[in-house]
């Protein structure tokens, strides 16, 4: 039986970000005081960035299929993810997603350069790439979620 200890901090953050939503719809709306065009823009620029993100993994994931490198998949997602973050901050105005972003992208070095794409351990191989990539980037992007949804209620209560 799997146990659900990773689906734990996830469905954390699901609740927190609902419970953030739930509560910021008693706060005046702040798009009839602002420029509408503002909100247009920055949504513009958002989809444009979740599109190039989308489209470089697609590109890479044929590219490392094509060239029979399919072990460089986890390393080149997170690097393209780390990629997308930069972008992100100014747009959002969360210095955050520098530092988010940044540390994807030395998980995801690191790991090519450090360690070999498999490792036995105890007699069980493991897809280190896989393995290393992940669980760095889940811990890095579960801290962000965190620290997002705590910087949320600390906004909700000023």
């Amino acid at each position: 039986m799997t146990q659900p200890t990773g689906q734990v901090p996830g469905a954390a953050l699901i609740i927190g970000g609902v419970g953030l939503v739930r509560a910021s719809r008693a706060l005046p709306d702040a798009a009839a005081t602002s420029d509408p065009r503002l909100g247009k823009s920055t949504r513009l620029r958002f989809n444009l960035i979740f599109a190039a993100e989308g489209a470089a993994i697609a590109v890479a994931i044929a590219v490392c299929d094509a060239i029979d490198r399919t072990d460089l998949i986890p390393i080149i997602i997170a690097l393209i993810v780390g990629i997308h973050f930069f972008p992100l901050a100014p747009l959002f105005n969360v210095r955050m997603y520098h530092l988010t972003g940044a540390l994807l992208c030395v998980v995801a070095i690191a790991t090519w350069l450090v360690f070999p794409e498999k490792v036995t351990v105890s007699g069980h191989e493991i897809i280190a790439y896989m393995s290393i990539v992940g669980l760095d980037s889940a811990l890095i992007l579960w801290a962000t979620g965190l620290y997002i949804w705590l910087m949320g209620r600390s906004l909700l209560r000023a």
